[in-house]
């Protein structure tokens, strides 16, 4: 009797402070799978921007050896003010193709070899894309793939210290089982009916 206790005592502790620790996370990760199901909600929000310059010729010349992408991934970091990591740096013989990528953000560029001339297409894809790109950690890094698989982990503690929860309480343990099993129940006849 004593150990159940303490495993109720633990169980409770775990839900209510995990429960808690990840508040922000969970109510964001519901607030964007919303989203994410409306995506006619992101209409007409998006800008895209169209840009033509120039790059000195030395940088990305036909006959050189080797395109120097350093100068030229900052020169369009620095001139258009992108701030979004670099997600490709192509090379063929007549052109360069440099694409930054960021949640809800694009900017690729086409550069001709030959003369250096560029055409810079700056797409803006508003607050909700913003939101709907984290939640699927598209273009996101390293560090935020980590926080989607943190934040798995902490719902998977969340729900299953709740589930634990009904064993302990006496009066409640058939309704809450039979509820459990009735939404699992519904969610799978959900998929086969409607989903497949």
């Amino acid at each position: 009797m004593m150990v159940k206790r303490e495993v109720a005592s633990w169980t409770r502790w775990l839900h209510i402070y995990l429960s808690m620790f990840s508040f922000a996370t969970l109510l964001f990760f519901a607030v964007t799978g919303v989203t994410l199901n409306h995506t006619n909600w992101i209409e007409g929000q998006q800008k895209i921007e169209q840009l033509t310059g120039e790059l000195p010729l030395s940088w990305v010349q036909t006959n050189a050896a080797r395109v120097d992408e350093l100068e030229v991934v900052e020169y369009f970091r620095n001139t258009h003010n992108i701030k979004s990591r670099l997600k490709d740096f192509l090379t063929d013989d007549a052109e360069c193709t440099v694409s930054f990528k960021g949640p809800g953000y694009s900017a690729d560029a086409f550069v001709d070899r030959a003369t250096g001339s560029y055409e810079l297409t700056i797409t803006k894809s508003g607050t909700v894309a913003i939101l709907n790109d984290l939640h699927k950690g598209r273009d996101t890094g390293t560090t935020w793939a980590w926080l989607i698989d943190i934040s798995a982990v902490l719902m998977i503690f969340v729900s299953l210290t709740g589930f634990l929860m009904i064993f302990f309480l006496a009066k409640k343990k058939l309704s809450g089982l039979l509820l459990t099993g009735a939404g699992a129940v519904i969610m799978v006849l959900l998929y086969f009916l409607f989903a497949r």
